[in-house]
């Protein structure tokens, strides 16, 4: 597998995918603010996100493709894997649309204290819930094509969800429609049925023999649900300090809005290359452990973090920096206030230092769990998470809705610390001394010339993005030598 191809293609389609997912969020901004009907929607949309990243990009991901490799890709057990997801998602569908109320409390019971905002939010999100179904059906999906390494349909997949939404947010701003809320839920909806029949169109024509079956309970299903349940457990830990944030910051104004914009950022350089490792790394890894190649581990490992880290540096420096102005003029139009700007900057600047952590974390958890080791990162998750929920709750009367930026960046490290260790007693892992020194020098550099660009007064977006530019100009080529050169 040409590991650094498949990096960039998966890199460059989330990239494609998240910068139309800015345009969505700066019309978000622009239609709803960031106030009570941003909060309904962010809320609301929060629900079947959490089950997505639960229960297909997370725990059933990596648990299925490395028994899906060991198995020879046997297509008998994909099918009755997928017929089983299907059964569940529908189960819970329907137990949600029941007690939807109870959840939204649970989720935001600060959005008591308006009237009508808690309402309003349980009837959006019943509708938007069964998205559920149909995006945790085409992770699943993805993660069929992925394991016969092809990336670049499943990474450009959440471009519809963001075209679609943007088509509705412009209808909205064009027509005035009252009911933009209904509009939006029903568009995300409608994008998961889109991207559900294109990857399983794709499927069926590449042969890769994929339909629904009468499901059966076989010893393989029973140990991939046995590895599905522990592992649940880590990925709903993660799940749960989500909550606990959100519960935390609906009791500020705002607040809930402001984690959204700045984790979006956030996660702008973590999906394009932290993200795109990782999902590149859990096939590889996989068939070379399946060879019992330890040497192939260990040289796909070092490339993708020095890589990785090359790339991801410069973003925390850059991002530091540049907060404000970015915020500035991405948002702050028609209801965005410049308030809320300085808000969601000011937990940027504190969120940002956890990204190296959770890159190195992507390569230590994906080289576990093709192991087929899935107890110790739900371990390291339960302990990890654990702290940051805490974190969250004591930390906020002292510094608000921070606390949560706060709380991440501490359980990230910690996090990226377990998994390296453990990665460690197993010789699972071996940083060669030219990616130490390489890494080294990357943050060096990049802090140079982050001291530099602190002084450029930023007056525009033009000046904004030339300054970009020019940071990346200046960084890029020298960055690329030293990997080469060292």
């Amino acid at each position: 597998m040409k590991l650094g191809k498949h990096i960039f293609g998966v890199g460059a389609m989330t990239g494609i995918s998240r910068i139309f997912g800015f345009i969505r969020d700066m019309l978000i901004a622009r239609v709803l603010g960031a106030g009570r009907l941003s909060d309904i929607f962010l809320a609301a949309f929060k629900l079947p996100n959490l089950f997505r990243d639960l229960l297909g990009e997370g725990a059933l991901s990596a648990i299925f493709i490395p028994m899906y490799t060991d198995s020879k890709k046997d297509s008998n057990f994909a099918k009755n894997v997928f017929s089983w997801l299907l059964v569940v998602l529908l189960g819970i569908t329907i137990l949600f649309e029941i007690f939807m109320p109870l959840v939204v409390w649970v989720l935001a019971p600060g959005f008591d204290a308006t009237p009508g905002k808690m309402e309003m939010t349980v009837f959006i999100s019943r509708i938007m819930f069964v998205y559920v179904i149909f995006i945790c059906g085409s992770a699943f999906l993805s993660a069929i094509l992925n394991a016969f390494s092809r990336f670049l349909l499943a990474a450009f997949m959440p471009v519809l969800l963001n075209i679609m939404l943007i088509g509705a947010l412009l209808i909205a701003m064009v027509f005035g429609s009252e009911n933009v809320l209904m509009l939006m839920a029903g568009t995300v909806v409608l994008s998961g049925v889109i991207q559900f029949c294109v990857l399983w169109s794709r499927i069926r024509r590449r042969h890769f023999g994929l339909h629904l079956v009468v499901p059966r309970w076989t010893p393989k299903i029973k140990s991939m649900f046995k590895r599905l349940g522990v592992s649940i457990v880590g990925s709903g830990f993660y799940q749960i300090s989500i909550i606990v944030g959100t519960l935390v910051a609906s009791f500020q104004s705002g607040a809930v809005s402001w984690l959204y914009y700045s984790d979006r950022i956030i996660q702008l350089p973590f999906a394009m290359i932290g993200l795109a490792v990782g999902t590149v790394l859990m096939s590889s890894i996989s068939n070379a452990l399946a060879d019992n190649n330890l040497r192939s581990v260990y040289l796909q490992q070092n490339s993708s973090m020095r890589r990785g880290l090359m790339l991801i540096l410069p973003c925390v420096v850059g991002l530091f920096v540049l907060a404000e102005p970015i915020i500035k003029y991405l948002f702050q139009y028609g209801a965005w206030t410049a308030s809320s700007t300085h808000a969601v900057a000011t937990a940027i600047m504190i969120q940002v230092f956890v990204l190296p952590a959770m890159l190195v974390s992507q390569i230590y958890s994906k080289t576990l769990y093709a192991a087929q080791d899935v107890k110790t990162p739900v371990k390291t998750s339960m302990v990890s998470l654990g702290v940051a929920a805490v974190l969250y709750v004591a930390l906020f009367p002292l510094f608000g809705y921070l606390a949560i930026p706060i709380g991440v960046v501490a359980s990230g490290y910690l996090k990226n610390y377990l998994l390296g260790r453990a990665c460690r007693k197993r010789e699972l892992v071996h940083h060669d001394s030219k990616t130490v020194r390489s890494v080294v020098l990357f943050g060096a550099y990049a802090t140079l010339l982050g001291v530099g660009l602190w002084f450029v007064p930023i007056t525009s977006i033009w000046v904004l993005g030339a300054s970009i530019a020019a940071y990346g100009i200046l960084y890029l080529p020298v960055a690329y030598v030293l990997d080469r050169k060292l």
